[in-house]
C-alpha cells in the first residue's frame, strides 16, 4: 500500500505552522521547499515561501515565481534573486512570517553553516514560536552527506551558526533525471540509520512524481513498500540535482 505524505490527516506529519529545511548544498532543499509550500496551499488559506537561500546564485525559489503566485503562495524573497548580482541581503519582509500568525510559512535555508547565518537573525523568534520544525535534507548520493559523520558534522554546524535544533530528516536521496525506484529503495537503510544515529525522526522521503505510479493504476504497487511516508514531488528550476 503506498502511503502518500499528503493523504494523512492531523499533526502526524508536522504540519507545523513554520517549516524549515536546511543542509548541504546540493542536497534539494529549495525543490522540497516548493513542494511543501504547494502542498500546505492545499491544506491551508494563507502560504508563503520564504527565500533565505543568500548563498546559491544557480537555482533559487524564485525561478518559480509564477507558479507560486498563481497557486496563491505568497514569496518571500531577496530582491537580488534571479539577477547577476548575489548579494548577502535578506528580504525585510522575512520578519512577517514570524509576526503573521495567520500564515503558514516554508524556509528555504542556504547551504551549510554559511547560509544558516541567515537563519540565526531570527532565532530568538523561532525559539518563541512553538509550532515550527527544522528539517535536515540528506542526498546520500552526494559528496560530504553519504556517511553519518559527515551528516553529524554538517547537522552541528548548522545547529550553531544558526541557533535552531533540527526536529527530523527529510531523505531527498536521488540522482537527478537518472533516478530510479531502486536508487530510493537503496536509500532507506541509510536514512533510518541517520535517523537512529542522529536522534532525529525520519519525516519524509522524497519521490519525483514522474516515479509514481499513476492514480487508478496497479502497476508498480510492490515498489512502494517503503517505511514512512513518501512526499511526490515535481521538479522545477534548472539543476538536475534537485532530484
Amino acid at each position: 500500500m503506498i502511503e502518500y505524505f499528503f493523504h494523512h490527516g492531523g499533526r502526524s506529519h508536522g504540519d507545523s505552522r513554520i517549516t524549515i529545511f536546511a543542509g548541504h548544498y546540493g542536497s534539494g532543499k529549495t525543490t522540497l521547499a516548493l513542494n511543501y509550500a504547494f502542498w500546505l496551499k492545499q491544506r491551508h488559506q494563507r502560504v508563503a515561501l520564504c527565500d533565505l537561500d543568500i548563498v546559491n546564485p544557480y537555482f533559487r525559489t524564485a525561478d518559480a515565481a509564477r507558479a507560486l503566485q498563481a497557486a496563491g503562495i505568497a514569496l518571500i524573497s531577496s530582491t537580488f534573486a534571479n539577477t547577476n548580482v548575489e548579494a548577502p541581503a535578506l528580504p525585510p519582509e522575512a520578519k512577517s512570517v514570524f509576526d503573521d500568525h495567520g500564515v503558514h510559512a516554508v524556509i528555504d535555508l542556504g547551504g551549510d553553516d554559511r547560509g544558516a547565518l541567515a537563519l540565526g537573525r531570527y532565532a530568538r523568534l523561532l525559539r518563541e514560536e512553538a509550532d515550527c520544525q527544522m528539517l535536515l535534507v540528506i542526498n546520500q548520493y552526494r559528496p560530504l552527506t553519504r556517511s553519518l559523520p559527515d551528516l553529524s558534522l554538517i547537522r552541528a554546524e548548522i545547529e550553531a551558526a544558526g541557533k535552531v535544533p533540527f526536529t527530523g530528516i527529510a531523505n531527498n536521496s536521488n540522482l537527478g533525471g537518472e533516478t530510479t525506484l531502486s536508487d530510493i529503495h537503496a536509500s532507506l537503510p541509510f536514512a533510518e540509520e541517520a535517523s537512529q544515529a542522529l536522534g532525529l525522526p525520519l519525516r519524509m522521503t522524497a519521490v519525483s512524481r514522474r516515479l509514481l505510479p499513476k492514480e487508478g493504476s496497479d502497476g508498480g504497487q510492490q515498489d512502494f513498500n517503503m517505511g514512512g511516508s513518501i512526499f511526490p514531488v515535481d521538479i522545477y528550476g534548472k539543476s538536475i540535482w534537485t532530484i
